[in-house]
């Protein structure tokens, strides 16, 4: 029970030094538990929305397996939603215990258009979604001003749109859609009384919506089904199964409906889900080395007071527990905060989703009873762990350390040992990663390098402190010692502990190779596809939506009217049923082109040719397929059109994946109309322009202003094509980034930490080099200067093993045809700038603190 008290008092005794290693558990937990928090209250957000607006029973055309969804739209190719004729909703309306049906009209394949000739829509990638108002959509929106839609020019749009775009009661807004232009008046405004999904929606009146968006049919495109409540919601599903054909139609109960959308949207939620947990654990990671440092520096400051404790009687059991159960405290204090500091993490991420459109309430914040338990534990856990090789440490300090001054003598053999292991598994995941890149399959390839990034990474962390001599010599050397012997106290203070220096600069490390090694990839994607399309790309122009929406015909029109177009190529991207001559059924995603194809895209043909491939019952397939399938020029594939007929065609060209700008598979244009009818062929996904020669820039002139009313387009020449590219990767990386930014922060903490600790461990000494001369300035930057070099030994361990992983990956994706390695040498000098930078940092607190010391005092300090 006495040492108990001892380590109670203690944790409390030096707060001040476990607060930053609190804090690491703080911001990992948190990170952990605000994720769980914001993906639970997401989905009960959803689910909401999903069983207010859903009747009893629904009713949509049939679905192929796995396909459904609130926001699914299956004609989206040819702009024209699937739909089911309207006498079904007569003969439901026949059906026992039915109370009504109501048909609705819903396409995502509109655009929508201001007076300023703005598209109106989200620029986030959720969708405008046009429908027919009714009472169904009172379910979930109530009008605010002005009144539904009556007649073929009224349209109502919801609040956020209106409030966003700044359009009111008797503002144009224009709808390009499949079935032609229309101009509309807003006629009312409608506010969402549950989330908005993010998406613009738009109501127009039934007979427009079927001429707009069904061509003129007289359909809908799903039906609410609401019960008189004398039967059950399976009962009515049967018996209007039984009226209309179970088959025929897609049917679901409110339950159904409520879990096929939640699947839908919780596949999206469980990738983000465990995206944000991964970026948790690398900070956690991180964290174990800032705990395992103070724990380390703690116990050889308390040396002489554990030696006591022993001389006293006791046990090393009993210093072992006193030591973990300082952790135990420091793992409960800051898991606890870090709940608390997750659930505000998990309001700040629904604040960013309602930035974006997504309304999320915090009255439907989701904390369930799981989420503390989670935390906690997982805080305690990782802190006792981290503590756990300094509690034995401590448990093996002899009474006889009582008598000597602070600090604990090294262990030589274990760190040799240490080094060993630490180099055997270090060159065991260097040959992981050269075995990975001579690898001639990516998906082995992938094994190998996951096996080698985790072996490398421990390998390293093991024989860091081996490498402090050397490494932190090389960084004074060249930097410290031009600052004379304030430097050299600077470099001598760096590697007095190697274990501690090393430990606070593999901290660093870790950050610091995950984003060089994806800005390694990330750089060589770039460079790779601007290379091919340096290479494959013979068009001048790409004229491609922005929008999820298709190129329609009256787009299509407007740029054939374009003068001086030498070449005008519509890609089409039509989804097919292919069976192999031995009977294997895959799925796959065909290219339907015009002759003109071959002249605007030079693709990697291994055997036959593209001419040939695009004859009549001839197609192209990729090489993989070919090898796997044993399919050799002249065998033939049956090939299943979707809303068409079944075709068989022959293999006239085997074609290349690595370097095929948009797939390897393809069909004539000519033998895709023989199979699929008209009214169901997809409409063209980009157009390729090629100006006749000398005409390039009349070209481009005239496509902007032929495009001018349809704002849902970009005409791009192959610069702008590869600065999209490189946007779009840029984007991604920079959240990367932003995520990894919490493990590097951890890591500065412990930069702090330790620096922090140390000059509490050298308070004697710092006393001293000012009783013989050195001034406060002095003191203060030797102490920034031992900061910037571990840093910068950090930095550089960092980028070693960063630079390894990421050419690993290039060689990995270089089968897959992204094939031109390139360094971000930009990116790793401001890396490597910026660690110093952050060693700079870093020691503002540590340095004011040592240099504002009394001088007497410290040296009497015991």
């Amino acid at each position: 029970m006495t040492v108990l008290k001892t380590s109670v008092r203690n944790f409390f005794a030096h707060k001040g030094r476990m607060a930053l290693s609190g804090m690491a558990v703080v911001l990992s937990v948190a990170f952990v538990c605000g994720t769980l928090v914001f993906t639970a209250t997401m989905n009960t957000t959803f689910d909401k929305l999903f069983a207010d607006t859903a009747s009893n029973v629904m009713v949509a055309p049939a679905a192929e397996d796995g396909e459904g969804g609130m926001f699914d739209d299956e004609g989206s190719a040819t702009g024209v939603p699937d739909s089911l004729p309207a006498s079904v909703a007569d003969e439901i309306a026949d059906v026992e215990g039915v109370d009504r049906v109501t048909g609705v009209v819903v396409s995502t394949s509109a655009v929508a258009v201001d007076e300023d000739n703005e598209n109106i829509g989200p620029t986030t990638g959720a969708p405008t979604i046009v429908s027919t108002w009714s009472d169904i959509e009172l379910r979930s929106m109530e009008i605010t001003e002005g009144g539904p839609p009556e007649g073929s020019g009224d349209i109502m749009i919801d609040a956020d749109t209106a409030e966003n775009r700044d359009l009111g009661i008797g503002d144009r807004v224009r709808l390009v859609t499949v079935g032609g232009d229309q101009d509309f008046t807003v006629s009312g405004i409608a506010a969402f009384t549950v989330t908005n999904p993010g998406a613009s929606l738009l109501y127009i009146d039934l007979d427009t919506a079927r001429a707009l968006l069904l061509g003129g049919q007289d359909a809908y495109t799903s039906l609410y089904v609401d019960s008189t409540g004398a039967v059950t919601d399976e009962q009515l599903k049967a018996a209007v199964g039984d009226a209309v054909g179970a088959d025929a139609y897609k049917l679901q109960t409110a339950d159904e409906f409520v879990e096929e959308n939640r699947d839908s949207i919780g596949e999206v939620l469980s990738i983000l889900e465990w995206v944000l947990l991964g970026f948790a654990g690398i900070a956690l990671l991180v964290g174990i080395f800032l705990i395992v440092n103070t724990f380390s520096m703690l116990v050889a400051q308390r040396t002489r007071e554990i030696g006591l404790l022993r001389a006293l009687g006791s046990s090393r059991r009993q210093i072992n527990r006193s030591v973990l159960t300082e952790a135990l405290l420091l793992g409960v204090v800051g898991s606890v905060v870090g709940f608390g500091v997750g659930v505000g993490v998990a309001v700040g991420l629904m604040a960013l989703m309602s930035a974006i459109g997504v309304e999320l309430s915090t009255d439907d914040l989701t904390i369930d009873p799981s989420v503390p338990v989670i935390g906690v534990v997982l805080g305690v856990v990782v802190t006792l762990l981290a503590a756990y090789v300094p509690a034995r440490r401590a448990a093996r300090i002899s009474p006889m350390a009582a008598l000597r001054d602070a600090g604990m003598p090294g262990d030589v053999r274990a760190n040799r040992i240490r080094a060993a292991i630490g180099a055997v598994l270090s060159l065991a995941g260097l040959a992981s990663l050269a075995a990975a890149a001579a690898q001639d399959e990516a998906a082995a390839g992938g094994g190998l390098l996951g096996l080698g990034v985790l072996l490398s990474l421990l390998g390293l962390i093991l024989v860091g402190p081996a490498l402090v001599g050397l490494v932190v010599r090389f960084i004074a050397a060249v930097l410290l010692r031009v600052f004379g012997p304030v430097g050299r106290l600077a470099e001598r203070n760096a590697l007095r502990n190697p274990r501690r220096t090393g430990a606070t600069a593999s901290a660093l490390m870790i950050g610091l190779a995950l984003v060089v090694g994806l800005s390694v990839v990330g750089t060589s994607m770039v460079a790779s596809a601007t290379d091919e399309i340096d290479r494959s790309l013979g068009a001048d122009y790409i004229v491609q939506p922005a929008v999820m929406s298709p190129v329609t015909e009256d787009i299509q029109r407007a740029v054939e009217g374009v003068d001086g177009i030498e070449r005008l190529t519509p890609y089409r991207d039509i989804e097919v049923d292919v069976t192999a001559p031995d009977g294997t059924e895959t799925d796959s995603r065909i290219g339907a082109v015009p002759d003109t194809w071959n002249d605007d895209v030079a693709l990697d043909v291994l055997e036959g040719s593209m001419a040939d491939a695009l004859g009549p019952d001839s197609i192209s397939v990729d090489s993989d397929f070919a090898t796997e399938e044993n399919l050799a020029l002249g065998d033939t594939l049956d090939v299943a059109f979707q809303d068409g007929d079944t075709a068989t065609l022959t293999i006239r060209a085997i074609v290349s994946p690595d370097s095929a700008l948009v797939g390897a598979w393809y069909v004539s244009l000519a033998t895709a109309e023989q199979y699929v009818p008209a009214e169901a062929l997809a409409l063209p996904v980009f157009l390729f322009v090629t100006a006749e020669d000398g005409q390039e820039d009349a070209v481009a002139a005239g496509l902007d202003a032929a495009l001018d009313p349809y704002p849902q387009m970009e005409v791009m020449d192959r610069a702008e094509f590869k600065e999209m590219l490189q946007s779009q990767i840029g984007g991604l990386l920079n959240m990367v980034y932003g995520l990894l930014a919490l493990a590097i922060i951890v890591a500065i903490l412990g930069v702090v930490n330790t620096l922090a600790l140390s000059v509490v461990e050298r308070t004697r000494e710092i006393g001293l080099m000012r009783a013989i001369g050195l001034s406060r300035r002095q003191l203060r930057r030797m102490i920034r200067l031992e900061s910037v070099a571990i840093a910068l030994f950090g930095a550089l361990l960092g980028l070693g093993l960063g630079m390894a992983w990421g050419v690993t990956g290039q060689q990995l994706m270089a089968l897959e045809g992204m094939d031109v390695l390139e360094i971000p040498w930009p990116t790793i000098v401001i890396v490597f700038l910026g660690s110093a930078l952050v060693g700079l940092l870093a020691a503002l607190f540590p340095a004011i603190r040592a240099s504002r010391m009394n001088i007497l005092n410290a040296i009497a300090t015991d």
